[in-house]
This record gives C-alpha cells, sequence and structure tokens, in this order.
C-alpha cells in the first residue's frame, strides 16, 4: 500500500488520463500509418511504432498499479509533533549553517525541484519521528550531514 497527498493523487489520475486518451491513440494511428506503407520486416517506423507502444502500455500498467494501492492522506489526522509523511521540515546543516525546507512525500511524488523528498530517501528516514530542535546525523553519499529541525508543518 502507498500512502500518498490527494495532489499526488490527482497529478497520477491526470498522467494516466493523458496516457491513455491521448498518448496511445497517437501511437496506435503511427502503427496504423507505418502498416500501410507495406513490408513490415525492414519498415523502420512500424517497428519505432511497436516499441513506443509497448513502452506506453508498461507506463500505463505501472500508474494503474500504484492507483490501484494508493491510499490518500487525511492532512487533518496528521500530527505536527514528529517528522512523518507529509511533514514540510525546515532544517539547518550544522557544517555550513544553511537551512533547506523539505516536504516527506511518497516516493511517487518526489521532486526536488519543488522541495518534496520520498520518505524513502535518506535525510527522510533519518528524520522520521524526530522533533523541532532535535539534532539527527545522515549517511549520504557525499558523507555524513549534521541536521537540526527547525521547524515542522503540515
Amino acid at each position: 500500500m502507498e500512502y500518498m497527498s490527494q495532489e499526488g493523487y490527482d497529478k497520477l489520475v491526470a498522467e494516466l488520463h493523458q496516457l491513455e486518451s491521448v498518448e496511445l491513440p497517437q501511437v496506435r494511428d503511427a502503427i496504423a500509418e507505418a502498416r500501410d506503407k507495406g513490408d513490415l520486416s525492414e519498415n523502420f517506423e512500424y517497428h519505432a511504432a511497436k516499441r513506443e507502444q509497448a513502452r506506453l502500455l508498461s507506463r500505463i500498467r505501472f500508474k494503474q498499479r500504484v492507483l490501484e494501492h494508493a491510499r490518500v492522506i487525511d492532512k487533518a489526522r496528521l500530527h505536527t509533533d514528529g517528522v512523518g509523511l507529509l511533514s514540510r521540515v525546515e532544517m539547518t546543516n550544522m557544517a555550513n549553517n544553511s537551512r533547506m525546507t523539505y516536504t516527506v512525500v511518497s516516493p511517487h511524488e518526489a521532486n526536488l525541484r519543488e522541495g518534496k523528498i520520498s520518505i524513502k530517501s535518506p535525510i527522510a528516514q533519518a528524520l522520521l519521528g524526530k522533533k523541532t530542535g532535535e539534532t539527527v546525523q545522515v549517511r549520504v553519499p557525499a558523507g555524513m550531514l549534521n541536521l537540526r529541525i527547525e521547524s515542522i508543518q503540515l
């Protein structure tokens, strides 16, 4: 079971709809057009379109499985006393006193540009259950990080 925000769920539904209603029909049209050109054994367009169709069908099945097992979290039932899923955490890197803010989300919603880190990431794993003011050590590929939690919000 995958827990996620309503926003993340809606985004996955929209992506699935886009794949099924727009991209898949375009690929099917490309296959039909390539098939009309004759000999399929040496028809590059046909083979490329079939590969694209297989890739799209695989992505559609993956997104369907994720949505099938997804559970939307009610933010009203979450607590801000400790870091958990959908917590917005402001923290300070003790080595250089730089501040950063991340929201802990499901792996399917993670997007570093938006400040969303996966709950399965090393930083999120180290932060889970911690409270404001606590310092945590995190092993990341670049070495060890010492982070102090400044605030936790929903």
